[in-house]
């Protein structure tokens, strides 16, 4: 996609006047309670929403339903409240920055890298904690980034959409056979994980939260603080240096804020794929080109979408659920070749 392309294409906006974008926002916020409050209810056994509230705001330890509610339900919806943000705004940061409409964590091989490493860690280190996780996660979402934009910088041209897709492409895929080779050759390394591995927001608790919302929050304030820088270099590498850019040094912390946001999203549910190929598209309609905009939309629906999927998964197959990623592949593929077929070129 060239960069005219790109620009044309960003500034469409549904919501006409910049002064309903607050509103908007506030409006998906709200919905986005009410989703929580939903799959709150959901399960095994369907829960009444008078329930819930009485389990947030009149505890009684005593009754099994407030305890399921406390201990498990919420903590889950938070997970995926929390990972939703992360991926999404990943995906909207790396959209802006290579100007590539496919770019995602998951596309490009960020969320395979961040996966092999806490596969690897585990089967070497013989377990390991929500913190060593999340070290691993980040450091290996670095390492990947680092040898992904290389591979997709080789040969004339430098780093293009399309070369940076084959890149992430190759990269995860090789990534993830190792990772299904360790599994495989290790079986008490794949009885630890194995849930983790497919994106799974079930056993997700309090004391993950604790450690991994602090990272996605680092990362979120960094990428807003950002915000008005990825916008120019969204439409174009010309226009940002001839407004006096240094876009070297902001790609390096937008990317910082990517490796932040991915690998805590991995580190606490695992490889969930296409929320941050599939929220950019769906927001930027709304918002423009201004990323002080996109970047909060992405947020909240990036939120939105991952509560849902995993509320779905929870009634489709009841008693039994499927996982949130499975959910998620089932509609970010064919949006991926949608994208891949029509607004690739």
């Amino acid at each position: 996609m060239t960069q005219a392309a790109a620009s044309s294409h960003h500034k469409t906006r549904l919501i006409g006047s910049a002064k309903l974008l607050p509103v908007g926002l506030f409006i998906a916020v709200i919905l986005l309670i009410l989703g929580v409050v939903v799959s709150v209810t959901l399960g095994a056994a369907e829960i009444s929403a008078a329930t819930v509230y009485e389990a947030l705001f009149q505890y009684d330890e005593t009754q099994f339903e407030h305890l399921i509610i406390r201990t498990v339900r919420l903590p889950r919806v938070v997970a995926g409240v929390i990972i939703g943000v992360g991926l999404a705004v990943a995906g909207a940061i790396m959209q802006g920055l290579t100007i590539n409409p496919l770019a995602s964590p998951s596309i490009l091989g960020i969320s395979a890298g961040a996966s092999f490493a806490v596969v690897l860690g585990v089967y070497l280190l013989g377990g390991g904690t929500i913190l060593t996780f999340a070290f691993l996660a980040i450091g290996g979402a670095a390492v990947a980034a680092i040898i992904v934009y290389t591979l997709g910088s080789l040969g004339r041209g430098g780093a293009t959409p399309v070369k940076l897709t084959l890149a992430g492409v190759i990269f995860a895929m090789f990534t993830s056979a190792f990772t299904t080779a360790v599994l495989v050759m290790d079986s008490g390394t794949f009885d630890q994980i194995r849930f983790w591995t497919v994106g799974s927001l079930a056993g997700r608790d309090w004391e993950m939260i604790m450690w991994l919302s602090p990272i996605v929050l680092v990362g979120l304030i960094g990428a807003l603080l950002l915000s008005r820088q990825i916008t120019t270099i969204s439409l174009g590498q010309d226009i940002a240096k001839g407004l006096g850019q240094n876009t070297v040094v902001v790609k390096a912390a937008a990317a910082f804020m990517v490796i932040l946001l991915a690998g805590s999203s991995v580190a606490l549910a695992g490889p969930i794929g296409f929320v941050g190929l599939i929220i950019p598209h769906v927001v930027r309609p709304f918002c423009g080109v201004d990323y002080r905009w996109i970047l909060p939309y992405s947020a909240v629906a990036g939120a939105m979408l991952v509560v849902v999927a995993d509320s779905l998964g929870r009634v489709v197959q009841r008693p039994q659920e499927v996982p949130v990623g499975v959910m998620l592949a089932v509609v970010g593929a064919p949006f991926f070749i949608y994208l891949a077929r029509w607004r690739v070129k």
